[in-house]
């Protein structure tokens, strides 16, 4: 699988957006070790500030416009789904339980089975 995002009107200098993007979020990283004898929340702060900037710069590309454009998509086809109500949830439930106790119950009468005949199999029983 050597696919590579496609990106309309995705250039050079979009790519170059996008490795400042992930270089500021590794830099809030590193930074935070770099800190290591500062208060934790200045460490902290290091790395949310890094992965903003980060985020910002993303942003400014069209890799980040095309991940906007993906969610408000998203948006749009979550809001087409039709949810089941509470009655067919509840009895959905109910069938699962019904089913899964059913399952367990046979399994354990072949596990029975089966280690009483290796018992006898084997002249331990």
């Amino acid at each position: 699988m050597n696919e590579e995002l496609k990106v309309q009107g995705a250039g050079s200098a979009d790519k170059a957006k996008l490795a400042v993007a992930v270089m500021l979020a590794l830099g809030g990283i590193v930074a935070f070790y770099a800190l290591g004898d500062a208060p934790a929340w200045q460490r902290w702060l290091a790395v949310i500030a890094g992965l903003v900037l980060g985020a910002g710069a993303l942003a400014l590309s069209a890799y980040g416009r095309a991940i906007w454009q993906f969610v408000f998509e998203s948006r749009v086809e979550l809001r087409k789904i039709v949810w089941p109500t509470q009655r067919e949830t509840l009895m959905t439930t109910a069938v699962v339980f019904v089913f899964v106790a059913v399952g367990g119950g046979f399994f354990w009468v072949v596990d029975l089975v089966l280690a009483r005949l290796t018992r006898y199999l084997t002249g331990q029983g």
